[in-house]
């Protein structure tokens, strides 16, 4: 296989190569870009009412913006060109994030040492590509066989984050503002799952302009106000705690 092989597994797209056989899940991604736009601001209208001293304490959270933005630029650029480097565009920023966040939230709200999120990052990492692995039998193949594909259209590997945000959020929901934000956080990832694995079975079901859609545009608008929820969470905490002095 190359790296320009096309990849079909999105409702919306079906077996269509052309560039714009996604517009809803392209389009979408815009949400990404107005979650990183709106954590920008913030940022700006921070620095510019805090202390001098206070103003590199948000690098960290200047990190988390950056990432989100390049979260809606790879999914974009998978959702149009539908190739095998497009899809590593999409999910790399996406991990990076996750990883990021992960850092973050452990040694700025927890203030855990460095010891202690290194194996707490292992331990993530470790989940994230066991269940990535997982593959279920989607259907039949002759009399015995099974064909198999990554379990819950894709979304079983997402399934470690959304427990490390309900795990963290917890841990922090007495201590630190951040845990409410990122229990809200979880709730709207939950969904946004749920949409995520069901796009292929609602094809039937969601016929816009002549065309099926899916729910996976909807999964793109919702993971965007998860997003904006962690960073609005990221760049109040300097309030605080703490903040990181870097990426």
């Amino acid at each position: 296989m190359s790296w320009g092989d096309q990849v079909f597994r999105y409702c919306e797209r079906a077996h269509d190569a052309a560039f714009w056989a996604e517009p809803f899940n392209a389009a979408s991604n815009v949400g990404f870009l107005v979650a990183a736009a709106l954590g920008a601001a913030r940022l700006v209208r921070q620095n510019r009412s805090s202390a001098p001293a206070e103003r590199t304490s948000g690098a960290g959270a200047s990190c988390l913006v950056a990432l989100v933005a390049l979260i809606g630029i790879g999914s974009f650029l998978f959702h149009t060109t539908a190739t095998r480097w497009a899809r590593l565009a999409d999910v790399v920023p996406i991990g990076l994030f996750m990883v990021a966040y992960l850092i973050f939230a452990l040694r700025v709200f927890l203030e855990w040492s460095w010891n202690r999120v290194a194996l707490v990052v292992v331990l993530f990492l470790a989940a994230s590509a066991v269940t990535a692995a997982i593959t279920c039998p989607t259907r039949l193949v002759g009399l015995t066989g099974y064909v198999r594909e990554p379990c819950l259209n894709g979304t079983m590997s997402y399934v470690p984050a959304l427990a490390t945000l309900l795990l963290v959020g917890s841990l922090l929901r007495e201590r630190h503002p951040a845990g409410r934000q990122m229990l809200r956080a979880a709730g709207l990832f939950l969904v946004a799952m749920l949409l995520r694995w069901i796009d292929m079975k609602t094809c039937p079901w969601t016929v816009l302009l002549g065309h099926p859609r899916g729910t996976h545009a909807l999964w793109h608008l919702l993971n965007a106000a998860t997003l904006w929820v962690l960073l609005r969470a990221a760049i109040d905490s300097r309030h605080h705690r703490r903040s990181l002095d870097g990426c």
